[in-house]
């Protein structure tokens, strides 16, 4: 057989042969076992979102209203909404063109001529997955309709099925469905024709995928922006028949360009510190400049208080007492985590059980803890802490039912600081203390995880070139650790953003909402008030500012990162 030219390889004959069949089945396979992964992502992943989206558009009291647009965002942000959706329009764009022009600077490196002929296809799959979520949104409300067509009948399968397929058949259902399929088939086989008769080029998948990804930036930016200019025009038309003036159209200009001097003065200013060959005259300029453009984006952004102050109190209360409570918790947390780690991991005594000591906290379930916890920092004089302090000779203090700031605390009632001096409430510096207590145990072991990767030759080179402890702690063990720093700080602030049972346990009414982080503002919308459409929208919007942190921590990290 070796005589007969056969090395072992199936040769196929038509449009996939050889080695690009090989490869054809080996993707095939990979997608089939992905698969169930992006069907699970899907459903418990994306559609979540999606649907609380679809509930934050309507008025949702336990049943579906009537469309409201962004009103509920509006009602909670004031104009700033519209500020929000114009930079997420400029956002799209602004991903589309960067995305573009790395395929254009990639495919002139390479030398390819025919990468342009990929928008075709990328443009008709975007155009098929817009035209299937539209399908979606039109599918919902008929399937979330049956609830209230069962309302008074015996409720069987047989029923539901028999509504189902109804809600199934209706044409703006249909309609949508069978054009999102066909032009997702159409741009699938057009994929594959300029392939396989046309560019014949090793990266036409990336250029594919690239194309798609360009497209649907594009249609989304178009998508949103009528929408917000059709939500801006129906709020000019209602005050106009109110006989009521708006300054949305200012506000969001003056914001908006606040925000690129903003942008230019951080641009100039960074270019000012990493150009280390400009002249002394240049420097001071590049800074004088960018120490103008400052006041004047302070000057324009200036507008924002007033576009808050349109928006829901209690919502901006919440997020602010959100901001008190993670730059409370995470430096000290990750401090005192650190400090844990570095002693557990000297030769002493016993560390197995300091180390087991300190991790019990996260082991313990946060309800039972949170309720020991409300015992001890109990405002009652005969609380067990209080009556700690009364040995000592102190006045027994609120703590949970202690609405008054910290600091104001600490001056005394005889100066009255402003508001925003004032600080955290004392009720809210005990959740604070609990948060710290319960994860301290956590970080340190991840903490120690890190220090056991460090190779002991750094710390033998530095001693022999006559380092000291501190400078070894500094210049070694702190920029080997960033890793795992970063690590743990993304997660303590996406964790503290999020943080719901041990505060709603430990929340007072005494404390006059000192407490209510936005979790707990948007639980009480949910079910206090029923507002389902209202706290999906406020859920949306804490997933943004979440959004917003995780990419700031990840743009410092991968500047402040050390990977080795």
């Amino acid at each position: 057989m070796a005589g007969n030219g056969y090395s072992g390889v199936v040769s196929h004959s038509g449009l996939l042969a050889g080695r690009r069949w090989r490869h054809f089945r080996e993707s095939l396979t990979a997608y089939v076992f992905l698969f169930p992964s992006f069907l699970i992502i899907g459903v418990f992943g994306l559609f979540p979102i999606a649907f609380a989206l679809y509930v934050s558009l309507h008025q949702w009291r336990i049943l579906r209203g009537p469309y409201l647009g962004i009103a509920n965002y509006t009602k909670a942000l004031g104009n700033l909404a519209y500020v929000v959706a114009f930079w997420l329009v400029v956002l799209f764009v602004f991903l589309a063109v960067r995305a573009l022009a790395g395929l254009i600077r990639s495919a002139r490196q390479r030398g390819e001529r025919t990468w342009l002929l990929w928008l075709a296809p990328g443009f008709v799959i975007a155009g098929g997955v817009f035209q299937f979520v539209r399908f979606v949104f039109n599918f919902l409300p008929a399937v979330l309709d049956i609830g209230e067509q069962v309302r008074g009948l015996e409720r069987t399968r047989e029923l539901f099925v028999q509504l189902f397929g109804e809600a199934w058949r209706l044409p703006n259902v249909q309609g949508p469905f069978r054009s999102a399929l066909l032009i997702l088939v159409a741009g699938a086989v057009l994929a594959f024709l300029l392939h396989r008769f046309l560019t014949r080029r090793p990266h036409d998948l990336d250029h594919f995928v690239t194309f798609t990804y360009f497209s649907l930036l594009l249609i989304g930016a178009a998508v949103l922006g009528r929408f917000t200019w059709t939500e801006i025009h129906a709020a000019y038309a209602e005050a106009l028949a109110n006989g009521e003036s708006l300054a949305i159209g200012s506000q969001v200009v003056t914001v908006s360009a606040g925000f690129v001097l903003l942008g230019l003065s951080w641009w100039l200013w960074s270019r000012a510190s990493r150009d280390h060959a400009a002249s002394t005259a240049t420097l001071l300029l590049r800074l004088g400049a960018a120490i103008l453009l400052l006041i004047g984006a302070w000057v324009l952004i200036g507008e924002l208080p007033q576009m808050i102050a349109q928006g829901d109190q209690n919502w901006w209360k919440g997020l602010l007492v959100t901001v008190y409570y993670s730059a409370g918790t995470v430096p000290f947390q990750l401090g005192i985590a650190l400090f844990v780690a570095v002693l557990l991991f000297q030769e002493i005594r016993g560390k197995s059980f300091f180390r087991m000591i300190y991790f019990i906290p996260w082991v313990t379930p946060p309800v039972a803890a949170a309720a020991v916890f409300r015992l001890i920092f109990s405002g009652r004089p005969t609380a067990p802490l209080n009556g700690l302090l009364g040995l000592l000779g102190m006045e027994p203090l609120l703590w949970l039912n202690e609405p008054k700031g910290i600091f104001q605390l600490l001056v005394g009632p005889h100066v009255t600081l402003p508001s925003w001096a004032a600080g955290p409430s004392l009720a809210l510096v005990v959740i604070i203390i609990y948060n710290i207590w319960s994860y301290v145990g956590y970080d340190a072991v991840i903490f120690l995880a890190g220090l056991g990767s460090i190779h002991s030759e750094y710390y033998e080179a530095a001693a022999i070139d006559g380092a000291g402890r501190f400078a070894q702690f500094r210049h070694i063990t702190l920029p080997l650790l960033s890793p795992t720093t970063y690590f743990l700080t993304l997660i303590a602030v996406i964790g503290t953003f999020k943080a719901f049972n041990h505060i709603w346990v430990l929340r007072n009414g005494a404390a006059l909402g000192t407490t209510d982080t936005a979790t707990i503002v948007i639980f009480q919308e949910f079910f206090r008030n029923t507002r389902y459409g209202y706290a999906s929208a406020l859920a949306i919007v804490l997933m943004g500012v979440v959004l917003v942190l995780t990419l700031i921590n990840q743009r410092i990290g991968q500047k402040r990162v050390f990977y080795g």
